[in-house]
């Protein structure tokens, strides 16, 4: 049975070869182009268009035509490519729409060479684009999947081409090489196999989406019955991918994700699929041409549900062990992120219908009253009801896969991704080089509360921190995960009402405290150091742990001299060692500087700072983190005002934490709200003084 899927929708191929059939209002040029891990191209020979029809599995039409088809065959391509991404474009000059806006929606079915129905998929909602991303097969774990794209690009074929990896000049030529060998002229169809399962038919728009500057992602479109619509946007103060990617790609939002996979939402084809590659079975051998392949059981057998399989630590791409889980918890993130999009627009395309369908009943006021009325609402209301159990039922299914993967993957963790609470860490050893990543916290999902997703940022850090300080928190009444946390974190019998200041603050620096000692953890002995400015000397229990290990040297000297003294000195390195760098004199330093990397915790600021020492700590947030020189601020926002604006670019140049579970950090697919839960180390453990205690033990024996 063919599945109808929407954008970000996901379903099982079981199919090595498969055919996408493409059907638009009017000609459109159809292509291919062949990504790695990341969706990025190698460079023009990883585009099949019109004037190179064939690459390594992968053949697409020669001419622009209203009906198309690609064919692709998922063993024949090479081993480097995980994604095939089908576009299509408008042909200038060939007498179609100048947007694909302006006709009625192209539609794309995927079958087997056979015939046999797949999946389906109508790209509602476009307006202005020109050239569209319209699904894409991807390889997630050794097992091939569709996924609905219906990615826009109002700047056209040289834009989606650039967006994929390829230069702005190359990019911009081979669009031109594209449509100049498309041609114009409208090409007939070649003669399709008979299907055994029709596509079904284009579902109707509900409504459109925001067109962006330069791409945007199809708008939602509703579906038949229990289908789930596209994910909803939403907005936040910050970019979980800035935090992530470090576990984010390279930076912001708009860059690509990393090497996960991508999700499992919302599918509708089965569980998640997490099998290990190399325990997969043998695939049967293909029939001969011209042969149906006929099924090896009955028909009630071939169908019969499969036990989800066992998930694997370290399941994923990458050079080594660390990098592999790294790349895993990715994909963790991704499919958490695109299976609660799925429920959440499921969710939202029911109560839409039951609303239409209620408004239907309500339009004329003969029919308000009755039993016909009565039994119209109930309908409407019951048909609801099973939409959302169904979304929920999907919903349940793919958590279950993503929490019994995290139940195998968060034991295997090494400690520079683990969790304080971690047995990893009562093996300890100091390490000989850092880590590619380190985890800042864990994210989750009011859908998923109990699954965590480690928040790992890579190294060395690109950017400073800032653990917020301020903010009431509202304790309510009742089942309440801050009020929950607060009380397990500060030991105290709290009423109901919002955290006092000295509360909040105590919890903000036990937090940066927690970042500080983990940084310290995972570098070799000597490769790092910590200095903290306290003008009132009010971090002093916080700050116990490094001072009693000797992770800090001497107690931070109070008032504005102390805050001047650190600054001026850290000011200093980092001008000496960007001239070194500049002028590649390395060996010109002067001896008694002290390379290693530093992080600053600044704390009670704006306490004890003049305009002088604001200059320089601003100068340290842009320009330290290139030269080993880090900041995190521990602050309220709030009480710099005085500042005015001055200080506004410097806390858009730091990363946002909350020292209590906080929704503010964003995902770069969907926009989900994630909740930030920062990393502290269990009440009353001594985990964090044991690792400092061997780290210490390392640097009087030399060793690192």
């Amino acid at each position: 049975m063919t599945a109808e899927l929407v954008r970000g929708q996901n379903h099982p191929l079981g199919h090595t070869r498969v055919e996408i059939r493409i059907t638009a209002d009017g000609p459109v040029v159809a292509g291919a182009t062949l990504g790695d891990e990341r969706g990025r191209l190698s460079g023009a020979d990883a585009v099949a268009h019109p004037g190179a029809p064939s690459r390594s599995g992968v053949d697409v039409p020669r001419r622009a035509a209203a009906e198309q088809r690609v064919v692709v065959d998922l063993e024949a391509l090479p081993a480097t490519v995980h994604r095939v991404s089908v576009l299509l474009s408008l042909s200038p000059g060939a007498g179609g729409p100048a947007g694909f806006g302006a006709a009625a929606a192209p539609s794309v079915a995927v079958t087997g060479l056979d015939g046999t129905g797949i999946a389906a998929y109508a790209l509602t909602g476009l307006g202005a684009e020109t050239a569209v991303v319209a699904i894409e097969l991807y390889r997630r774990q050794g097992a091939w999947k569709v996924r609905a794209v219906g990615q826009g690009y109002i700047d056209g074929l040289a834009a989606l081409l650039h967006d994929q990896g390829l230069g702005a000049p190359l990019a911009a030529e081979l669009a031109a090489a594209v449509e100049e060998a498309a041609g114009t002229g409208r090409a007939p169809a070649p003669p399709a196999p008979p299907a055994t399962t029709a596509p079904p038919a284009a579902p109707s728009a509900l409504h459109g989406g925001a067109v962006g500057e330069e791409r945007r992602p199809g708008a939602p479109g509703s579906l038949p019955d229990g289908d789930a619509p596209p994910a909803r946007e939403t907005s936040s103060d910050n970019v979980a991918s800035s935090a992530l990617g470090a576990v984010s790609p390279d930076a912001p939002a708009k860059d690509r994700p990393g090497p996960g996979e991508g999700s499992d939402s919302g599918t509708r084809g089965g569980p998640i699929d997490y099998r290990h590659p190399k325990r997969r079975p043998a695939p049967a051998p293909l029939p001969a041409p011209g042969v149906r392949a006929q099924p090896a059981a009955a028909p009630e057998a071939a169908h019969a549900p499969e036990e989800p399989p066992t998930p694997v630590a370290g399941d994923a791409a990458g050079w080594s062990m660390d990098e592999r889980l790294y790349n895993q918890v990715w994909g963790m993130f991704e499919d958490l992120a695109r299976t609660v999009a799925a429920y959440r627009s499921a969710v939202d395309f029911a109560e839409s219908r039951r609303d239409q369908e209620l408004d239907t009943v309500l339009a004329d006021p003969r029919n308000r009253i009755g039993a016909a009325a009565d039994a119209a609402r109930t309908a409407a209301r019951d048909r609801h009801a099973q939409l959302v159990g169904r979304a929920r039922a999907a919903l349940d299914r793919d958590l279950a896969q993503l929490a019994a993967e995290s139940d195998v993957v968060e034991p295997a963790l090494p400690p520079a991704y683990a969790a304080w609470s971690s047995p990893v860490w009562q093996g300890y050893h100091v390490p000989l080089e850092r880590p590619m990543a380190l985890r800042l916290g864990d994210l989750h999902l009011p859908e998923a509360a109990e699954l965590r997703i480690p928040m790992l940022v890579r190294l060395p850090l690109e950017r400073g921190l800032w653990i917020d300080s301020g903010g009431a928190v509202a304790l309510r009444g009742g089942h309440d995960p801050e009020r929950e946390f607060a009380r397990r974190e500060l030991g105290s019998a709290l009423t109901d009402g919002p955290l006092d200041e000295a509360e909040r603050r105590r919890l903000a620096m036990n937090t940066a405290v927690a970042v500080a000692a983990r940084l310290l953890a995972v570098h070799p002995a000597g490769a790092f150091s910590v200095q903290v400015i306290d003008p009132g000397g009010t971090a002093a229990p916080a700050l116990a742990p490094l001072r009693e290990t000797g992770s800090l040297g001497a107690a931070p000297e109070p008032g504005a001299g102390g805050v001047a003294a650190v600054l001026e000195a850290l000011t200093r390195r980092v001008d000496l060692v960007q001239m070194a760098v500049r002028s590649r004199a390395a060996d010109a330093l002067p001896a008694d500087l002290d390379t290693a990397e530093q992080l600053l915790i600044v704390h009670d600021f704006p306490h004890g700072f003049d305009d002088r020492a604001v200059n320089r700590l601003r100068y340290l947030a842009d320009e330290g983190p290139a030269v080993g020189v880090h900041l995190m601020m521990v602050a309220d926002r709030a009480q710099t005002r005085e500042f005015g604006p001055v200080l506004d670019p410097l806390w858009r140049a730091l990363l946002r934490i909350t020292p209590v579970p906080d929704a503010h950090l964003a995902d770069p697919w969907v926009g989900h709200a994630w909740t930030y839960e920062p990393p502290l180390a269990p009440r009353g453990s001594q985990v964090v003084r044991q690792v400092l205690g061997r780290l210490a033990e390392a640097r009087r024996d030399g060793r690192g």
